[in-house]
């Protein structure tokens, strides 16, 4: 069996990082150090490097809170990534690695947030069952909504019905180089007329983030008599397309208009090639765990139900 060596990530280890993600078996643009540093002030980083001799094979985004890893918490999902050339059973000693290397540093507990399967061409859950086996238990499920876009679209006759009757309506469908519409008339208003509450990224960050990845950060709007009404921003990875931000003005309401564009993006990201069409967690605090009303949404534009799991591990 080898012996894999681990150190934490140091800034002058980013070239390195960025290189290995941009190979790795099962990452996304989420994971280049761009991306995670945008919000670095808020979160301590523990982000680890796993080497076999000399050759790094696997990295984990992670920061720490007390006695506690979690896998990155600033980020939509995690877990460990590793090289294609890694199989299932070479993975079982890296897992090894990582919790005695864990242990040693005194951490009590390690929470996993793993990338959803259906971003990655070949799996992603080999990791998941080795942590199992080594006692770690589910914490939470969530129920994530994406569309399978290999398959015939199973979009409700409903939805279809009225998508026909608002072509009609004059609406302009834009793709975006800036947010600032977006955010500013649609989604900040909306968020905090509805939930009293505030987008994840502000515009600043999320501005920055889209100079730095403009092929991976997306903005569809619609406008009415030239008035912004909707709009969507994507972050796209070669497999997948996830609707990270979504909304609509009262007129885009009445309009339908958000049925208008994910109807259209679904259709555009099918004949591309994209493989799922992510709509995200529907999860809602209150008796049920999940919010009905968009639960229903998101199934009636052709979406299933995928879990996203998130455990947690006693190191002690």
């Amino acid at each position: 069996m080898k012996n894999y060596s681990l150190k934490q990530y140091q800034e002058n280890d980013y070239l390195n990082w960025n290189a290995f993600i941009g190979q790795a078996k099962n990452a996304t643009f989420l994971f280049h150090r761009d991306f995670m540093e945008y919000h670095k002030d808020r979160f301590k980083d523990f982000s680890l490097m796993v080497y076999d001799d000399q050759k790094l094979v696997a990295v984990l985004p992670a920061n720490r809170v007390g006695d506690s890893v979690y896998s990155h918490q600033g980020l939509t999902y995690g877990g460990l990534v590793y090289s294609s050339k890694i199989n299932a059973e070479q993975l079982a000693p890296i897992i090894e690695a990582l919790l005695s290397f864990l242990k040693q540093k005194g951490f009590l507990y390690f929470y996993y947030k793993p990338i959803p399967s259906f971003y990655t061409y070949r799996g992603n859950q080999e990791a998941d069952f080795f942590l199992f086996k080594k006692g770690a238990f589910v914490l939470k499920k969530e129920m994530n909504l994406a569309i399978n876009l290999s398959l015939p679209l199973k979009i409700s006759k409903s939805k279809l019905k009225h998508f026909r009757k608002i072509e009609m309506d004059d609406l302009d469908l834009v793709e975006e180089q800036q947010l600032d519409a977006f955010w500013q008339l649609v989604l900040e208003p909306r968020l905090k007329e509805k939930y009293n509450a505030k987008p994840v990224h502000t515009l600043a960050e999320i501005t920055q983030l889209k100079n730095r990845f403009p092929d991976n950060i997306k903005q569809f709007s619609v406008y009415h008599e030239n008035k912004i009404i909707a709009g969507i921003t994507l972050f796209e990875t070669p497999t997948t397309v996830k609707s990270q931000y979504g909304a609509t003005t009262n007129r885009g309401e009445s309009l339908r208009a958000l049925d208008f564009l994910f109807i259209n993006l679904i259709q555009k990201y099918k004949q591309e090639g994209k493989l799922f069409f992510d709509m995200g967690i529907v999860n809602e605090d209150n008796e049920s765990g999940y919010h009905a009303g968009l639960l229903k949404q998101k199934e009636e534009l052709g979406c299933s139900v995928y879990s996203q799991d998130f455990y947690k591990m006693n190191l002690i």
